[in-house]
């Protein structure tokens, strides 16, 4: 369902001054774009059956994809589905690695989910050779080669480490194993019975993934380029087979040497036809994985800014438009993983909790203006009226004061905080969050660093944003609704319920995962992402 609602003269007139009194019968909610399957999708694999499957790390779930219909549906629900790479045996087993938590499991058909291998973190590419035995490597999170027993009841034996991040691999017509070295821009073989790496071809941006077709010719996946390259493991020789767009994970290759490419910032899959070069669309999401958002009223008009994971994106308020603005890995830009966006001014600020990284974007031009790194966890960052910026770091429980040069001036005014992470700049200088843990909203002096809390008992609130009125809006999670908060009293109000948000962290994630974003146009329009169908809403009043 898609639907657009237009605010009529008078409720734009009356605002939503009268709010404290509202009831969420008096607001009408729809959704503004749709929502997809996946929550980024990266590892692929394709059964004796032809049935393709695709994995995703941040959805913590593994999918099996109707290629004619171009949907999806869960395989394997979290926990034990995360999946960054998928892998068939010789028998049919099924195995993939959970990156995050470290864990390789493997299924039979319909039979029992066994764990292979844990206390790997970052395992993240794994590949059977013909006699079933079974390799895998950690990448980003280690640097590793190990066999694994299929039995999981030997450890992992490792072979050989500090390659350069050895991802997506396939066992080659002469045993060895062929894969990209991520960091290093080559394809490498790989004896594993002499734990030997030799270079195959070089000149990669950042090569992702490697697979083999039924004659033998080497395909690799060039993630920032966007290009599917086929390659010569005689010679070296590479040549693009297909030109794509960058954020690549992974492919599969079928009996009839179909490939198919996943694409992180798409939230799709591909069927690329290496002979001609085209590609057809099996599935794709108009948004990835949307997090915080913030809006922009211009002239009467409503932009959001979405922290999309693996994008990030704008969408016009009124008619849902999706315009990209930066994709993960693409040659060129710097982007890290947003998770959480505030705006002000002519600067839009996203945050990464994964990767520590607090980022400001000049939102005219979209370039980026400053990354800053090594923050602890941080949920949400604003800029203050004096330049200063204030980030809600989940990992010291703190409010840290950001200045000077590269942000290198770094100071707590707020500490003993229990989940900070969503943030707002009242009128009159004191700033709001959400300590999402202790499931109340807060108010800090940030001259003194004294807390009051503003209202309690709430079930995991998120995403904070000021409305016109003066009043707060909170996605309350836990209680999957909206709410309106007087901050002269505390009084709650629900403005909609029901709402599909809250999506289930996999096991080691903080249990506020992707922060549910909330944001309030300046006619006092309201707009909530969903982090379990990967839409945007719109609340407004009827």
């Amino acid at each position: 369902m898609r639907s657009h609602l237009a605010l009529g003269a008078s409720v734009c007139a009356l605002g939503l001054l009268a709010m404290s009194g509202a009831r969420a019968d008096e607001y009408q909610v729809t959704r503004l774009v749709e929502g997809s399957a996946f929550h980024g999708v990266h590892g692929l694999g394709i059964d004796k059956a032809g049935r393709l499957f695709a994995g995703s790390v941040a959805g913590a779930a593994l999918y099996e994809v109707d290629r004619d219909n171009g949907t999806a549906k869960i395989a394997v629900p979290t926990p034990e589905g995360m999946a960054d790479d998928i892998a068939f045996a010789p028998d049919g087993t099924m195995a993939w690695t959970a990156f995050l938590t470290g864990d390789l499991y493997a299924r039979k058909g319909d039979g029992p989910i066994r764990k292979l291998a844990s206390g790997l973190p970052g395992i993240n590419s794994l590949a059977f050779r013909k006699d079933g035995r079974l390799y895998a490597t950690q990448v980003f999170l280690g640097d590793a080669l190990y066999e694994i027993d299929v039995e999981g009841t030997k450890p992992p034996r490792k072979i050989m480490e500090k390659m350069g991040g050895l991802n997506g691999f396939e066992f080659g017509p002469d045993d060895k194993i062929y894969g990209p070295l991520w960091f290093k821009g080559q394809v490498a073989a790989v004896d594993v019975d002499k734990g030997e790496l030799s270079v195959v071809a070089d000149g990669f941006k950042i090569p992702a993934a490697a697979n083999f077709d039924s004659k033998g010719n080497l395909y690799v996946l060039d993630t920032a380029l966007g290009q599917l390259v086929r390659v010569d493991i005689k010679t070296g020789a590479k040549q693009v087979a297909a030109q794509l767009k960058p954020s690549l994970d992974n492919l599969a290759i079928d009996a009839q040497d179909r490939i198919f490419v996943s694409n992180m910032a798409d939230n799709g899959i591909q069927e690329v036809d290496p002979a001609t070069g085209t590609a057809k669309q099996v599935v794709i999401g108009r948004l990835a994985f949307p997090a915080g958002i913030a809006v922009v009223s211009d002239g009467g008009k409503d932009t959001i800014h979405v922290a999309d994971v693996f994008a990030y994106r704008s969408v016009d308020g009124a008619t849902g438009e999706v315009r990209e603005l930066a994709r993960m890995h693409a040659d060129g830009t710097t982007l890290e993983y947003p998770m959480s966006a505030t705006a002000k001014g002519n600067e839009v600020i996203l945050s990464s909790w994964f990767t520590g990284t607090v980022q400001v974007i000049h939102r005219a031009s979209g370039k980026s203006l400053e990354m800053m790194h090594d923050f602890k966890a941080p949920y949400d960052a604003i800029r203050l009226a004096n330049g200063k910026l204030i980030v809600a770091e989940l990992g010291s429980k703190s409010l840290i004061e950001v200045g000077g040069e590269h942000g290198k001036e770094r100071k707590a005014i707020a500490t003993d905080l229990a989940g900070p992470v969503g943030l707002v700049q009242a009128g009159d200088g004191g700033i709001y969050l959400t300590e999402a843990f202790a499931g109340q909203v807060s108010r800090i002096d940030p001259a003194s660093g004294a807390k009051t809390v503003v209202a309690k008992d709430l079930k995991l609130p998120e995403g904070l944003a000021l409305a016109p009125s003066g009043k707060l809006i909170v996605a309350e999670v836990g209680a999957k609704r909206v709410i309106e908060i007087d901050p002269a009293n505390g009084k709650v109000t629900e403005l909609a319920g029901n709402l599909p948000i809250g999506l289930v962290p996999a096991p080691g994630l903080p249990p506020t995962n992707m922060p549910t974003g909330v944001a309030v146009g300046a006619s006092g329009t309201i707009y909530v992402s969903s982090d379990i169908e990967n839409a945007i809403y719109r609340i407004a009043k009827k």
